[in-house]
């Protein structure tokens, strides 16, 4: 009977599959067709030909990168009582999947797993079955269904026995599954608290804190995906930015929103959100610290203004053979005028030029007629393009309101100590040097947001900009009358609507996706924003990302126990209170799906000796691997130690992760390369290898089947907040861990 079920699931499955393929080849021949269409050399039919490509293309994308568990469960609901068949309870099934599938008749085959119907698939409970009679999970191996496993909350069920079937629990069978150093989707095991968060209202700043192993990313991440979903005509223009971490963190999450059907979300390390900059080199802690802190902002500003000044005496200027004297307080009138305009910095100078040049026009045309020439209204037009390009006075202007970068105004902070100085008079000697450094330096992480803020405050320095953004508006306006147009002309009705037609002309004008768009310009503001590892956040990062969501609606996931970083914070309240005071919201997770049992225990505890708060978890799960800590008597007997036990985990099959200190990282390097040969990785660009040798910070985020922790006293020495890297270094196996002490080091606990 078991297997008859089995049969008849991958029947279905099968015929799933059929669909889909059908589905991607009529999307592909509607594309050779519209491709082939003939539309002569109008712009505009042009335009709507590639919008229409645009569509198929997007969808395209999105069969294709379903790829395997293309569905994953069944819902046995219970239909409504139906008067004419009185007595007996009639069941309906509804099968859940990563998107949604049709027959020809538009009749639902597969249900998107974001769809409001799926709900129960996730939240259903005997005590709160939702209407379901019965959950089944469906475990695949590529297109075939080779396990399935029922859950029954309707007890007159149990007395048919095709209920009955055996098989591990999809959650624990994901949760055994080995690491393969990417990140997997959870679409098919999310449990009911996850489930309550993934759906949570758009709107507003959502927190999610939680432990180690609780899945915290991955429900960002199917949050993300969920959100696109339900409210696609709200964010699929704008769209989502998903911010991690690092680059390492990035590329361990990258497939898991393709794979949920999601193409366009745009995925930001903190080095990565001022466009043109891909930063990875970061400060030393107390730098960190500073550059991180609320009051360069105000720094910021003042270095601003400051470049605005009056000079203290009259100066001479030669214009083609005159002379004539720019007076102080026309500078300071145009200056005051130009800031009242309320216009950023650049654009205000433009504002302010425009007044100079102005008053000495007038100037110099009283001049010329108190020596007898006539001078007209035209004449006056060329005297003051004399005025503009003539040296003299080109160099007065710039001495009193210099056009300037982002980046030129960061180097000039950072080289002129003092100009420092005159904008921090109440800062100590000590403080100010650590800001100190040469023209040309590489910029860290902590320069990103500074650089944002100049730029917010600097404004475009492209005097041609605001009118090409007014030409855009009015260009988007016309495209979206003509596409409502081209729509109703077109057999289309249904499939696409004039805002992505429209969408689709700017792409294909500019060959770029919403999100490519989105990440190339800085002033793109976004519907929702995803944060991980939020914990890390300074506040000029949050600075930065307050200004990308205007309606500030975030999903903000993390841990404070965790938090490593120099400006980082250690509760959510003294971190967000500052930047939107109590208008956020907070949902814990407490169930603990990643890690075993007694490496959660180890790692709370050694969190807890040294003073951290921990949100305590409950692991589901447990393994055959007891927590060792290993202690040599010497470096010899340590580095024996280190290869039996790197041999043994190995042998284990699946990832392996070395975590050591920063410090003595190179010598561990050579001895491991030694060794392991080509199957090591080192750093964040060896993730791939079998073995990885990476520092706490490299391991943030990530997961490994089996973990090996070198000197955990080192790694909290030298840790700008103590403990906290050693915890995360702890909790990164889902199998087993082992810590290999330094000769003579105690273990952190008692294991």
């Amino acid at each position: 009977m078991a297997e008859s079920e089995l049969d008849r699931e991958r029947d279905y499955v099968g015929g799933l599959y059929a669909r889909l393929d059908r589905l991607k080849a009529d999307a592909e021949r509607e594309l050779a067709q519209v491709r082939r269409e003939s539309v002569g050399g109008n712009h505009q039919s042009r335009s709507e030909r590639d919008a229409f490509a645009r569509v198929y293309e997007d969808r395209i994308a999105q069969l294709r990168e379903v790829g395997e568990r293309l569905a994953f469960g069944r819902l046995e609901l219970l239909e409504a009582p139906d008067p004419a068949s009185p007595g007996g309870s009639a069941s309906t099934l509804r099968y859940i999947g990563r998107l949604g599938l049709r027959d020809e008749n538009l009749e639902p085959l597969l249900l998107d797993w974001r769809a409001p119907q799926a709900r129960a698939f996730y939240q259903a409970t005997a005590a709160t079955p939702l209407g379901a009679r019965a959950r089944r999970h469906l475990t695949t191996r590529g297109r075939d269904v080779v396990r399935i496993e029922d859950e029954v909350f309707d007890s007159t069920l149990l007395d048919d026995d095709t209920t009955q079937l055996q098989g591990e629990g999809a959650l624990l069978a994901a949760l055994s599954a080995q690491r393969t150093g990417q990140m997997h989707d959870i679409v098919s095991t999310i449990q009911a608290e996850q489930d309550r968060v993934i759906r949570s209202d758009l709107s507003g700043v959502l927190v999610v804190q939680g432990g180690p192993g609780t899945g915290k990313t991955a429900v960002a991440l199917h949050r993300a995906a969920y959100l696109l979903y339900t409210h696609r005509d709200r964010l699929g223009s704008s769209g989502v930015l998903v911010v991690g971490p690092s680059r390492a963190f990035l590329q361990y999450i990258n497939a898991v929103l393709p794979s949920l059907g999601e193409t366009g979300v745009v995925l930001s390390s903190l080095g990565q959100l001022y466009p043109g900059h891909d930063i990875t080199a970061e400060d030393a802690p107390a730098v960190a610290a500073l550059k991180g802190s609320a009051e360069m902002a105000g720094l910021i500003r003042r270095a601003m203004r400051s470049r605005q000044r009056v000079p203290a005496e009259p100066i001479d200027l030669e214009v083609n053979g005159e002379r004539i004297v720019l007076q102080p307080q026309v500078i300071a009138d145009a200056i005051a005028k130009a800031r009242e305009s309320g216009k950023p910095y650049n654009e205000g100078r433009v504002t302010f030029v425009k007044i100079v040049l102005n008053q000495l026009t007038r100037q110099l045309a009283d001049q010329l007629r108190r020596r007898g020439s006539t001078v007209d209204d035209a004449d006056q037009a060329y005297l003051r393009e004399d005025l503009r390009t003539a040296y003299d006075v080109r160099v007065a202007l710039n001495t009193a309101w210099i056009p300037l970068t982002p980046e030129r105004l960061l180097e000039d902070l950072y080289a002129r100590p003092q100009w420092l100085a005159s904008l921090t008079g109440h800062w100590s000697k000590a403080k100010r040097e650590l800001l100190r450094r040469p023209r040309g330096s590489e910029l860290t992480l902590a320069d990103v947001p500074l650089l944002d803020e100049a730029a917010e405050l600097l404004g475009s320095y492209d005097v041609a900009d605001s009118a090409a953004k007014r030409a855009a508006k009015a260009q988007h306006k016309r495209d979206l009358e003509n596409a409502k147009r081209a729509i109703s002309n077109m057999d289309v009705s249904g499939m696409v609507s004039a805002e992505d037609v429209v969408a689709g002309f700017a792409e294909s004008t500019a060959s770029l996706t919403t999100a490519e768009r989105a990440a190339s310009d800085r002033s793109w503001t976004y519907g929702h924003i995803v944060v991980d590892e939020a914990q890390e956040l300074s506040p000029m990062q949050w600075r930065v990302l307050l200004r990308k969501s205007p309606v500030k609606s975030f999903t903000i996931v993390g841990d404070v126990a965790q938090a490593s970083s120099a400006a980082s914070s250690t509760s959510w309240e003294s971190t967000l209170s500052p930047l939107i005071g109590d208008a956020w919201r907070l949902e814990e997770l407490t169930v603990n799906y990643r890690t075993p049992s007694q490496i959660v225990d180890a790692a709370e505890r050694v969190a807890e000796a040294n003073g951290l708060v921990v949100t305590r978890s409950r692991s589901v799960r447990t393994t055959d691997w007891p927590v060792l800590a290993l202690a040599p008597t010497d470096e010899a007997e340590q580095r024996e130690l280190l290869v039996a036990e790197l041999g043994s985990m190995t042998a284990s099959g699946g990832t392996t992760a070395v975590i050591a200190p920063a410090s003595g990282f190179t010598e561990l390097s050579g001895l491991l390369a030694d060794r392991l040969g080509d199957t090591l990785g080192v750093g964040v660009a060896g993730l791939s290898r079998p073995v990885a040798l990476l520092t706490p910070a490299d391991a943030k985020g990530l997961e490994f089947d089996s973990v090996l922790v070198v000197a955990p006293a080192a790694i909290v020495a030298e840790s700008t907040r103590g403990a906290s890297a050693l915890y995360v270094a702890m909790t990164r196996p889902t199998q087993r861990l082992t810590l290999l002490l330094a000769p003579g080091e105690q273990a952190p606990v008692a294991l």
